[in-house]
């Protein structure tokens, strides 16, 4: 069967970034500071210093960060022995040790301590009260400490509107309450937790009232291109950090396009790919973003190899069951409002919501019987997938073959908000 003709396609890319990239190289020459707080005002020698970084479901440049913030500490007079590397896990699997080479280098992945944070062992978390209800839960490394620090990338997040500042402290190294009341339902449904909202969303709210409850001090955080290379760095207080660096993600991050689509097809990085549960934001993203430029019932194409099937995690395996024994979305939704939800089991709750309008369809997925269990369609080439993305959406519209479909092309679906032009 041939591939479909009579497509228009569109493709939304992301803002040509301005000037050279920071080299990571000389991080230290391109990091803007902002707000008030400077590392000296609180490194000291014998200061017991945790730096919180984030995992391998994460594209962010630790390596460079990590190394920066290192190397600041020495000449501040701090010892290694008093530094903890904290990974925030949230309630994903630990790091493999040769996903810690990638992710830090071989000097800091050898030489330095590192710990992941474990959502699931209480003892080695601390209760910190609660804020409009939410509990704060977090590592008691963050606590136990005279310094804690966060890296991070601010890029679009389903919930918290742009990621980075206090996330990587407060959900990515968050005891399992914490997850599960800020990914709930009455968070999730919320109006204000949108993707790219920070004003009026109480998600982000909770986030930077909790990274001030814990003491988070400093953050370290970054802009990326498409191809990772760092665009804009800043470091200081994490709301002025988060705020500055929101302001810059906007202007690459958010799209204009020109009309709707019938059909589209939303990119996956190879961080994400791995798991169906890191995979399948790409679709979310797309689909339920404000003034999304879909039709409602547009098939989305996703091409993921998900070598680890839904994912390894706590979280993924949740999300996983939840989905896989639902008999339809529609039903899983109805039940997870009615019933709640463990932490983890969230992204089965969005998914559910895209699925309902949307069929999703997988390309060259290693687990196509995971792809299936979650109500999703397999296919094994790209070309495979237009042609079912086609048909249904000529289906789905009431179009002929010889009607033109819109094709919207997302090549990097997690950094792209495309807006309707005009709305």
């Amino acid at each position: 069967m041939p591939i479909p003709s009579r497509i228009r396609e569109t493709v939304a890319s992301l803002a040509a970034p301005p000037g050279r990239p920071v080299d990571p190289a000389d991080l230290a020459s391109g990091i803007q500071r902002v707000g008030a707080t400077r590392l000296q005002d609180y490194a000291r020698p014998g200061a017991r210093v945790t730096i919180a970084f984030t995992d391998a479901t994460r594209a962010c440049p630790d390596a460079a960060l990590i190394g920066f913030l290192l190397d600041e500490l020495a000449a501040l007079g701090a010892r290694s022995e008093d530094i903890t590397l904290l990974c925030a896990t949230g309630l994903h699997r630990p790091m493999t040790d040769a996903e810690r080479l990638i992710k830090l280098g071989a000097r800091i992945a050898t030489q330095t301590r590192i710990v992941d944070h474990n959502a699931l062992d209480a003892r080695g978390l601390v209760h910190l009260g609660e804020i409009n209800t939410l509990p704060v839960v977090t590592d008691r490394l963050c606590v136990d400490t005279d310094v804690l620090i966060a890296t991070g990338v601010v890029e679009p997040h389903q919930y918290a509107g742009y990621s980075g500042g206090a996330k990587t402290v407060v959900i990515g190294c968050g005891g399992e309450a914490t997850i599960q009341a800020t990914h709930g339902p009455a968070m999730l449904d919320h109006p204000g937790v949108r993707l790219g909202r920070i004003e009026d969303n109480p998600f982000q709210k909770f986030v930077r009232a909790a990274g001030q409850r814990i003491g988070l001090r400093l953050a370290l955080n970054v802009v990326l291109s498409e191809t990772g290379s760092i665009l804009f760095a800043a470091m200081g207080d994490p709301i002025s950090v988060h705020d500055h660096l929101v302001a810059q993600a906007r202007t690459l991050y958010e799209v204009s396009v020109p009309k709707l689509a019938h059909l589209a097809l939303a990119g996956v990085e190879p961080v994400k790919a791995v798991n169906l549960y890191q995979a399948s934001r790409a679709a979310t993203y797309l689909a339920l973003a404000d003034n999304t430029p879909l039709l409602p019932g547009a098939p989305i194409i996703l091409p993921a190899p998900i070598p680890e099937g839904a994912g390894e995690g706590a979280g993924e395996k949740r999300f996983f069951d939840m989905l896989s024994r639902a008999p339809s979305p529609a039903q899983l939704i109805e039940q997870m409002q009615r019933d709640g939800f463990p932490a983890g089991a969230q992204r089965a709750y969005i998914l559910a919501q895209v699925l309902l309008q949307h069929p999703i369809i997988v390309v060259g997925a290693d687990r196509p019987d995971v792809v299936s269990a979650c109500h999703m369609l397999n296919a094994p080439t790209l070309d495979d997938a237009l042609r079912i993305g086609a048909d249904l959406a000529r289906r789905r519209f009431h179009l002929s073959d010889d009607d033109w479909l819109d094709y919207l092309v997302v090549p990097h679906a997690l950094l792209t908000l495309p807006r309707l032009a005009g709305q």
